[in-house]
């Protein structure tokens, strides 16, 4: 009897250590967790409704004596952070918390936070996260990440929380059509980026996937039809050059499920683009190619706030170029915008921590500041903006037109800078089709 009793007690105890083991998904992790009442759910709609002062409160509560990790594609979510933790000090003197940022490189972001949420001990609290595809395709359709929209930024002056509350976002960023314009070169339509001989300087398609995106966004209707109308803007000699491109492609417009009726013309803008452009490793490159006097003619599509940082010389000048959409006769797209997301991970150690630092982020100057200090980053909250209109001025002198920068209404609209801005959900919808005809279609130079 007695060791039929030991036996039942051993049997519960094996049972209790596979229960104990099963719960290890929801092990306790570094710094502590987040559970029940206060899960990273319920303090996301807890922390919505609150004002900066009482989320800052909730954070030095939690997150005091501690270090929130945070992972972003920028490397100014580090300032950001400094600028946070002295934020929370000035509130509260004996505040003795920290901000670790990390940039992860080669795309590895989206493995990183993956393994952190499955793992048993979780690091990270929040993301700065770009790649509007695969955050819909690997993290929200997942629910690896959740969404918060800080109160004191949806309230805010001018926001558009239409555009940029789901996902969240920090800030958009600008890839334009530019050339450099010695030599009488002339690129007054999008299509002269594809004519002949054409070879524009453009990042690899497949080495930053916010440029894949770009071409995937091009088949929504809206943009269709903004390819149709430069198209028909063109002077005959182009037209007749471009339509036999068009005429090639417009049986395979349906075949990948594509419904605008004038798919055809961004089809073949983009097997043109992806037979033709020049392959590059990053845009510092080929914006210190670009402004050389060697570059006459050439052209680009790259992010705009490199330009910032060209130093004149006698062979260099930031007056060698023109951004293409400033052309008061310019026609079609001006380029492309994508966004920097903010978002908290579904298993964030320190939750009020994050929520309180994103909404620092989107609502205070000094949160937006390391971005905001610089032409080409336009933030979610244009209230916070600082005016870069007149960067190119030197002692009142118009010097630089290609630094006066435009604020984000005026890229994002019909009348003004014409940017295809990417639609994560719009791009996981078509990458499946879409990718593997982009790469049969990338030969050449590109």
């Amino acid at each position: 009897m007695k060791r039929f009793v030991a036996s039942i007690l051993t049997v519960v105890m094996i049972g209790a250590s596979f229960t104990g083991c099963g719960n290890n998904n929801n092990a306790s992790p570094r710094n502590g967790a987040a559970s029940g009442s206060n899960s990273v759910d319920n303090i996301i709609a807890q922390a919505e409704k609150m004002s900066n002062d009482e989320l800052f409160k909730k954070a030095i509560a939690e997150s005091n004596g501690k270090t929130m990790y945070g992972i972003g594609n920028s490397s100014r979510g580090a300032t950001a952070g400094t600028n946070f933790v002295n934020k929370l000090k000035s509130i509260d003197s004996s505040y003795t918390g920290k901000v670790e940022w990390s940039q992860p490189k080669n795309n590895s972001i989206f493995t990183l936070l993956t393994s952190d949420i499955q793992s048993q001990q979780h690091t990270y609290s929040m993301t700065l996260i770009q790649d509007g595809n695969q955050i819909q395709s690997k993290m929200l359709n997942t629910g690896y990440l959740r969404n918060f929209i800080p109160k004191d930024w949806a309230s805010a002056q001018g926001v558009d929380a239409a555009k940029d509350s789901k996902p969240f976002a920090l800030q958009a960023q600008a890839k334009v059509f530019a050339f450099n314009n010695l030599g009488g070169a002339s690129y007054t339509n999008c299509w002269d980026f594809v004519s002949q001989n054409t070879h524009p300087l453009f990042m690899g398609v497949n080495s930053e996937p916010v440029g894949k995106n770009f071409l995937y966004m091009l088949t929504d209707s809206k943009y269709c039809d903004l390819m149709k109308s430069a198209f028909d803007a063109l002077p005959n000699d182009k037209k007749a050059y471009f339509q036999k491109t068009v005429d090639s492609v417009e049986n395979e417009a349906s075949t990948l499920g594509l419904s605008s009726p004038n798919a055809k013309y961004s089809l073949a803008w983009i097997k043109l683009w992806c037979q033709q452009y020049n392959k590059q490793t990053d845009d510092g490159p080929v914006c210190t190619q670009l402004v050389t006097k060697g570059a006459a003619g050439q052209c680009a599509l790259l992010v705009n706030s490199k330009f910032r940082s060209v130093e004149e010389s006698a062979t260099s000048s930031k007056k060698n170029c023109t951004v293409a959409v400033y052309q008061d006769n310019y026609k079609g797209i001006g380029g492309y915008s994508y966004k920097h997301y903010l978002q908290v991970l579904k298993t964030s150690p320190l939750p009020w921590t994050a929520c309180a630092f994103i909404s620092y982020m989107t609502t205070d100057k000094d949160g937006y500041v390391a971005w905001g200090k610089d032409m080409g980053s336009y933030c979610s909250n244009p209230s916070i903006m600082q005016d870069h209109s007149k960067d190119g001025y030197v002692k009142g002198v118009d010097t630089f037109p290609v630094k006066n920068d435009k604020p984000f209404s005026w890229w994002s609209s019909d009348n003004g800078g014409r940017l295809v801005i990417e639609d994560p959900a719009y791009c996981a919808k078509v990458a499946g089709q879409m990718s593997d005809w982009i790469d049969s279609n990338t030969n050449g130079k590109g």
